[in-house]
């Protein structure tokens, strides 16, 4: 593919990535790349930088359809939005996981140690090592 080619290729490419709100899949079909080739120019730091202008478009369309399902007032809209962006407000879901933490100054094999000796060196078959 020669230079001129590949940027009219990269062109279309960045065209329909902005049309399908940057679904590369899609964009990749309509410009007739494959996506290895698409990953491959995502190398080259300005095509890369034309990709992200477009995805960040795509993101502020989603943040505005998430808006508009506020102003509707839907409520999962709302929750979401406060729960990815209210955070530092208070809005998040938290989860309490208790732990216990034993003393680790005991040794493990104390019990089994015990065992032994009140046996007068038998084992017994089966021990119990925590109560």
């Amino acid at each position: 593919m020669t230079n001129k080619t590949k940027h009219i290729k990269e062109d279309a490419v960045i065209e329909a990535l902005t049309k399908s709100l940057g679904i590369v899949t899609s964009a990749c079909k309509q410009a007739g790349i494959s996506r290895y080739t698409f990953y491959e120019w995502m190398k080259d730091p300005d095509f890369k930088k034309r990709v992200d202008d477009i995805s960040n478009v795509a993101l502020d369309f989603a943040e505005s359809k998430l808006h508009k399902l506020i102003d509707d007032g839907v409520p999962s809209a709302t929750i979401f939005y406060l729960k990815t962006k209210g955070k530092q407000r208070g809005y998040v879901e938290r989860q309490e996981i208790e732990q216990k933490i034993y003393d680790t100054n005991i040794d493990p094999f104390e019990k089994i140690r015990e065992n032994i000796d009140a046996t007068n060196g038998k084992a017994k078959r089966s021990v119990k090592l925590s109560d």
